[in-house]
């Protein structure tokens, strides 16, 4: 599993995480069952802290996108239910931002030419 972290980036580490990993879930890189590495080794691997890692894990299976079994490892969860779980999540992310543009004066039709 290849996480690229961007140590200069404004976004905390434990967060690229999340979504290095959400994104090869949606890739079908990462498939249902597939183990992934312990937090030990990931944070060897990066070169961070392991609390950072776990912040990571913790937040990754809360969306029921990982499972910890244990004594057995960490594995990826159902990838298509985890990636229609992202897609919606997207969808009300993205209903928000255009309630923030409607307040602002602006109509559904001008949003939506303006992202064409």
């Amino acid at each position: 599993m290849n996480i690229n972290i961007d140590y200069t980036s404004r976004i905390p580490i434990y967060e690229q995480i999340v979504l290095e990993i959400e994104r090869l879930v949606a890739l079908n890189i990462l498939i249902k069952d597939m183990q992934i590495p312990s937090i030990r080794d990931l944070a060897y691997t990066l070169g961070i802290n392991p609390n950072t890692v776990k912040k990571a894990y913790d937040i990754l299976e809360s969306k029921k996108i990982i499972v910890s079994k244990s004594t057995k490892g960490t594995f990826i969860a159902d990838s298509e239910k985890a990636k229609e779980a992202k897609i919606e999540e997207t969808f009300l992310n993205i209903n928000s931002e255009i309630k923030k543009l409607e307040s602002y004066g602006l109509r559904k039709d001008e949003i939506l030419k303006k992202l064409k």
